[in-house]
């Protein structure tokens, strides 16, 4: 065993001497061969480099001509860029400028158009005749979508121009032929004469003189008649420019307010039907309370002194005188004590029975119609209601068919709802008060004749006593 074991181990030993003998001939080979190619990449890194010497200046010089030409180019770039942006700049700002011109135009335009809309509102009534047709181009060309704004500003500097030529005229006044309404209602022929905001008329055949107004929907100016003492004054002012004039210190207004007040009878025709109504039970009202103040005016009751001598001819038994006395008496009074007088003898229940019975036939007398003037009190406000309701319907009537731009064809429904209030308000008041004070002097008949027949019965009361 110890044996094989060295021979083994020698074994190895001749192998590993072998292959290391092996190895150091194949290192030396491959060292030369690595020292030949070393040489070799030398050699060829050294013709690279050569090579990349020879290229590189040409190359470094193109590279610097490129950029030269990029910087140009971006010069030129930058350039157009800064052109670009200037004309866009400028571009911008003549578009602000025809944006602004634009505005201006149509503000200028808007005032223009105004200005010929309420031309004919800033100059009298009666100057209208001398521009209206020029003002009525300029509104028709307003209003015609197809024409050009050029076209509307020669109409519209065609009225600008009146306007100005007409204040060249006010400055020192002037006068001018024109057509007018008098207060007959005719239209006359005349001439007018401005002076400062008043506007004088006088006739060509100077029968007609006064001061122009405007009048609702009349087709000329109004003249207003001041009176017959400045007649001589205004044909020689519009005449020969020197005379006396009236002047109205509020222009107008005084006047037109005036004319704008309705006589009584046009105010009660506002009411309508039922203001008809209303002033017809108000009427009727007012003649029962006359009937009535002097019905019980006339009642006449007896006085103390009629009553005690009455009482004392029952005393002294004489029936005929007392009686006699009774008659004498007028009215209802004398009436009561001529059944007292009758009835004498009676016991004192009885007599007050026949006295109270006829004192209340004497009631009705008294009393009738007042119940009337009370019904007219309480109903005349109800039919105020009633015409204020069928007035504020007649108004919504009015809106559906004008609507609320025309005041005026609202004013008649407005007008009767407001005047049968009035009216209902003015019959009542003073019917409720006439009748309370008539039914008070009712009332005080009746006291009188109730204490002339508590003063009898007492009376004639202690004359049976005194006899029995």
């Amino acid at each position: 065993m110890k044996l094989t074991k060295k021979l083994i181990s020698l074994l190895l030993l001749i192998g590993l001497s072998g292959q290391f003998a092996f190895g150091q001939e194949s290192f030396e080979g491959a060292s030369s061969k690595a020292q030949s190619d070393l040489e070799a990449s030398l050699t060829e890194l050294a013709d690279v480099r050569q090579s990349i010497a020879d290229e590189k200046i040409p190359l470094l010089n193109k590279v610097t001509t490129l950029e030269d030409d990029v910087r140009l180019n971006q010069r030129k770039v930058d350039r157009l860029l800064r052109l670009r942006d200037n004309n866009d700049m400028g571009l911008n700002r003549l578009r602000d400028q025809v944006k602004g011109l634009k505005e201006q135009n149509e503000y200028a335009a808007s005032l223009l158009d105004e200005f010929v809309r309420t031309f004919e509102t800033r100059i009298d009534y009666s100057e209208t005749q001398l521009y209206k047709a020029t003002t009525e181009e300029a509104r028709l060309i307003l209003d015609d979508s197809d024409a050009s704004q050029a076209d509307r500003f020669v109409k519209q500097i065609a009225v600008i121009s009146v306007a100005l030529e007409r204040l060249k005229k006010v400055v020192g006044g002037y006068t001018f032929e024109g057509l007018a309404l008098e207060p007959g209602g005719n239209i006359i022929e005349g001439t007018f004469a401005t002076f400062g905001p008043s506007v004088y008329f006088n006739s060509s055949d100077s029968k007609v003189q006064g001061i122009a107004v405007t009048r609702l929907n009349a087709a000329e100016a109004a003249i207003a008649i001041p009176g017959r003492n400045f007649e001589k004054g205004l044909i020689n002012f519009v005449t020969k420019g020197d005379g006396t004039i009236p002047a109205d210190a509020t222009l107008g207004k005084a006047l037109r307010m005036e004319e704008g007040n309705d006589t009584f009878f046009e105010h009660l025709a506002k009411g309508g039907s039922v203001g008809s109504v209303i002033i017809v039970l108000g009427i009727a009202c007012l003649i029962i309370g006359g009937f009535k103040a002097y019905e019980i005016n006339q009642f006449k009751t007896p006085s103390q002194e009629n009553v005690q001598k009455v009482i004392q001819a029952i005393e002294s038994g004489n029936q005929d005188e007392a009686r006699s006395s009774a008659a004498s008496i007028e009215g209802v009074g004398g009436d009561l004590l001529t059944v007292g007088v009758d009835n004498s003898s009676t016991k004192r229940s009885n007599l007050e029975e026949i006295l109270y019975e006829k004192i209340l036939s004497a009631q009705p007398a008294l009393e009738r119609f007042l119940p009337f003037m009370a019904l007219t009190a309480a109903a005349a406000p109800l039919l105020g209601l009633l015409g204020t309701v069928t007035g504020m319907i007649k108004t919504f009537n009015l809106i559906t068919i004008f609507g609320t731009g025309d005041a005026k064809s609202l004013s008649s429904g407005i007008s009767e709802a407001l005047v049968t209030t009035e009216l209902g308000l003015v019959v009542a008041i003073p019917s409720l008060i006439l009748h309370g004070l008539l039914s008070r002097m009712a009332k005080q008949k009746i006291g009188d004749l109730e204490q002339i027949s508590v003063s009898f019965i007492n009376g004639v009361s202690a004359s049976n006593k005194s006899d029995a």
